[in-house]
């Protein structure tokens, strides 16, 4: 199974944080998680606000390529109605070429008003926008050719230069947190990508869902393993680690509330977010206080003994995944991060990394 590092450049939770520093910070853990064996660095698309702040992802996974030959690295992800169809294909061909294919390219939707107001793009036309835009780019990549005929982009027929070099189809992420980015991740055929931000039994609907509609959009295609945005605090005993785990998780927690608007009543107005606005209503319902212990049970920290048990049980339930693991969140200071990372390359990646297939029987059951 493989193991990632996710990169979320936020000063969100930390006191007189620089953007220099956040930058600095996710850079460092980033090249020490490739020298420790992760297969893949990630980061995320965000703009303007402390939440988050990677406003070109493929620019950064230039840069990191560049400095570690010998990792892939993926977009988790490129949010579509935020960019142009044809700049996205060509920057993902030619990333592609300079990392012979070392790729992963993951796509999102956005859920942010406030990033969607700044683009001066509407949500409610954040779904059609999505999918109109993931067609015409897988298609591109695939066929070195784009063109566009929607509603939203009109685009002549060019041709892609550099022209596409690797075959793109097993290597597509999408973020799928609602029912129907389910469906239209199962429709580009890519692997579906969650936040470890809920219980798991939870999301057990979706990742059957998707493993469900692959085989009708891809006949004879294994369905991807989903790929898990994780959070870790990772120590080398139990005496005070949930408090710990606590400490960090709690505050960015609260900064998804803040950025995503999350108690807002605009999802119920805003076409295409029905399953959000069902999930603020849960969550006026259990407070914060139950959003935060919900997002410890589905997280992962503790010793590394802890975390084993932990990834095996959510394994035992949702079958085999990917992870994009974070170690910098919520104000954690640099050299908790940093121990962390560490503990968990030594302990838990090459046990990790060990686990065989066994999504087959679970997906059967």
């Amino acid at each position: 199974m493989e193991v990632g590092l996710q990169m979320i450049c936020a000063t969100y939770g930390w006191d007189n944080c620089s953007d220099q520093q956040a930058y600095d910070e996710e850079l460092k853990l980033a090249l020490l998680a490739a020298d420790l064996g992760f297969n893949c660095l990630w980061a995320v698309e965000h703009h303007h606000h402390d939440y988050s702040f990677c406003p070109d992802n493929l620019q950064l996974m230039a840069y990191l390529a560049g400095q570690r030959p010998n990792v892939d690295v993926g977009t988790a992800a490129v949010i579509l109605p935020w960019n142009d169809p044809l700049r996205v294909a060509e920057k993902v061909s030619m990333l592609d070429h300079f990392t012979e294919g070392r790729l992963r390219f993951g796509v999102g939707r956005g859920l942010a008003r406030r990033e969607f107001e700044a683009f001066r793009v509407s949500m409610d036309e954040s779904r059609t926008r999505f999918d109109e835009a993931a067609a015409m780019i897988v298609d591109a990549l695939e066929t070195g050719w784009m063109e566009g005929k929607g509603p939203h982009y009109k685009q002549p027929r060019v041709e892609i230069r550099p022209r596409p070099r690797f075959p793109i189809r097993d290597r597509l992420y999408a973020v799928a947190s609602s029912d129907d980015s389910v469906v239209s991740a199962a429709k580009l055929g890519a692997h579906m990508v969650m936040f470890a931000d809920r219980p798991w039994p939870s999301r057990l609907p979706a990742i059957q869902k998707h493993r469900e509609l692959i085989p009708e959009y891809f006949p004879g295609m294994p369905p991807p393993r989903p790929l898990i945005a994780d959070f870790c605090v990772c120590t080398p005993s139990m005496d005070g680690a949930e408090e710990l785990a606590r400490k960090y998780m709690g505050p960015f927690v609260l900064s998804n509330f803040e950025h995503y608007e999350l108690l807002g009543e605009h999802f119920s107005t805003v076409k295409g977010y029905d399953a959000y606005a069902a999930k603020v209503k849960v969550a006026k319902e259990v407070g914060i206080d139950g959003i935060i212990d919900g997002f410890m049970q589905a997280s992962v920290w503790g010793t590394p003994d802890q975390v084993l048990k932990m990834l095996e049980e959510r394994r035992d339930l949702i079958g085999d995944f990917e992870l994009a693991t974070s170690f910098r969140f919520g104000g954690t200071p640099y050299e908790i991060a940093e121990q962390s990372l560490k503990l968990y390359a030594k302990e838990v990646l090459p046990v990790v990394q060990s686990w065989q297939a066994n999504s087959a029987k679970v997906a059967a059951e």
